[in-house]
């Protein structure tokens, strides 16, 4: 019997395998546990098994829940002369960013762990039918679309920098250069892990065969994670964090990751001014979110926010907040290689869980098909410095993904893939929502800016004698001629009364399926 709900995430696979999944009955968890091994195969720059991530879900209405299966630091660390670590230049067409990769950059996966604790406690049919899309697809192959392929360009040297990357997304053609729109791509090793999976369970990954693998490759080949950092990892429950927005109650991704916790802050500046005044993509709306962006990014290094638990109090400590508002108030009117899967079905469950790989570490477990992270070449995630980080600890994020209640009975699942641009998305797609009485797909869709320190970057789409405007108060800009990934990819569905409707953000090739 169906299960009707609907589901947006980063590609159609990853939106069909969680469409087939509630038609067969199963829950949102089914849905979004089947999502997440599919993207893994349609995404592959953007999900891994070998990443981690976090979701926020409410079972059938009742308290929502987040589970952090984010990556975690090695327990002890290599001298720095013997680790496998270097940079490569990852190329957006208008803006260059430097990432640093090599086997010294792994630190210990937690999806797979995730998936399975996840499917233990809220799943609903078995987890080889739930992983059945992903080793479908990845033996028949992804038809790769211009998407894919421009979001291979972009991190190329990655993906071209070993010989198991090679084997796996080069084009078979030509080896210097990697699979390109129209091609399929094929990942036999893959599917047949995925298989293993199904049968023999997470402990393949973590006290296996899969994990003497990873051990091996990490010691011969210059990283510090061992088969002991993978026998200790633990998938970790959390309340998420609260907060009241206008006539919304928003749970969103707590500490120790950093995302929720700023999105938490700038809203909280957000709701102390009537946004009727403020009409969408004016020079004074667009001024306003640019002082929030950088009133919050100037409040996380006052406060030294890194994710720890006691920074909820720092940040959202009610005086240091005033501080804050008065700044908004009196003025005059004038991290990544990341995907999200929101899911919500008839049953009453919503499921917001996003995802990282980084940009992967640019090795290919032995018969697995499956790339580890790059975590600790994450310039966003080391704000101390490369190498500084401290062993066993889990890893802050900006991954921020969320679910809003309202008073009159909606529900919404809401997240975003895009590094330092994550918490500047969410809060813009939340207000255009709630302030600006946008319905989801142009709440989604519609252009957004985002602050960096001084540096303001704007996506094409607005006025431009608003932007003309806006852009003489920061010199340091960036004006882009449409919209793009650099934005993020807030994947966004909601349901009301039984009706359900979403939006696949069309900067990341989203999509969404709808069960009625």
């Amino acid at each position: 019997m169906n299960n009707k709900g609907v589901v947006a995430a980063g590609h159609p696979e990853t939106t069909k395998a969680a469409e087939e999944v509630l038609r067969d009955g199963g829950n949102a968890f089914d849905a979004v546990i089947a999502a997440h091994f599919t993207a893994c195969v349609a995404e592959p720059v953007l999900c891994s098994l070998g990443g981690g991530g976090f979701m926020v879900a409410s079972k059938e209405g009742g308290k929502p829940v987040a589970y952090d299966f984010f990556t975690q630091t090695p327990l002890s660390k290599r001298p720095t002369d013997e680790i496998d670590f270097y940079p490569i230049q990852a190329d957006f067409g208008t803006a260059q960013q430097e990432f640093h990769i090599g086997l010294g950059s792994i630190s210990t996966p937690g999806s797979v762990a995730g998936l399975f604790r996840i499917h233990k406690d809220l799943g609903s049919l078995p987890i080889s039918r739930l992983i059945e899309p992903a080793i479908n697809l990845a033996k028949q192959g992804l038809l790769l679309n211009d998407f894919q392929a421009y979001i291979f360009s972009i991190v190329a040297p990655i993906y071209l920098s070993t010989d198991s990357a090679r084997k796996v997304f080069a084009d078979p053609q030509d080896t210097a250069k990697l699979v390109s729109s129209g091609q399929h791509l094929i990942q036999e090793d893959h599917a047949d892990f995925m298989d293993a999976l199904a049968h023999e369970g997470e402990e393949l990954f973590y006290r296996g065969e899969i994990s003497a693998n990873i051990d091996k490759l990490s010691h011969e080949g210059g990283g510090h994670i061992t088969r002991e950092d993978l026998e200790s990892y633990k998938v970790v429950k959390r309340k998420p964090l609260q907060l009241g927005y206008r006539d919304a109650k928003v749970f969103i991704n707590p500490p120790p990751s950093a995302g929720g916790l700023l999105i938490a802050f700038a809203l909280d500046l957000l709701k102390q001014i009537d946004m009727r005044d403020y009409r969408f993509g004016s020079y004074d709306h667009l001024r306003l979110l640019g002082d929030v962006m950088s009133l919050t990014n100037e409040a996380r290094i006052q406060q030294q926010i890194s994710g720890k638990q006691e920074d909820t109090q720092k940040l959202l400590n009610p005086e240091f907040l005033q501080l804050y508002r008065d700044e908004i108030t009196n003025r005059s009117k004038a991290y990544r290689g990341t995907t999200h899967i929101s899911v919500i079905d008839s049953r009453g469950n919503v499921a917001s869980m996003t995802l990282s790989n980084g940009e992967g570490c640019g090795t290919i477990v032995p018969g697995t098909g499956v790339m580890l992270n790059n975590m600790l070449g994450e310039e966003d995630l080391n704000p101390d410095g490369f190498h500084q980080w401290q062993t066993n600890q889990r890893m802050s994020s900006m991954m921020s993904p969320a679910i809003m209640m309202f008073d009159d009975g909606r529900e919404i699942a809401i997240g975003s893939g895009g590094s330092n641009r994550i918490r500047s998305a969410i809060l813009q797609v939340i207000s255009n929502l709630i302030d600006h009485q946008m319905d989801v797909a142009a709440a989604v869709e519609a252009p957004r800016i985002h602050l960096e320190g001084s540096h303001l970057s704007v996506e094409g789409g607005f006025n431009q004698s608003e932007i003309e405007r806006l852009i003489k108060h920061y010199p340091d800009n960036n004006v882009w001629n449409d919209l793009n990934l650099f934005f993020g990819g807030a994947h966004t569905v909601a349901a009301h009364k039984n009706d359900f409707y979403g939006c696949g953000d069309p900067r990341r090739g989203g999509a969404v399926n709808t069960v009625k």
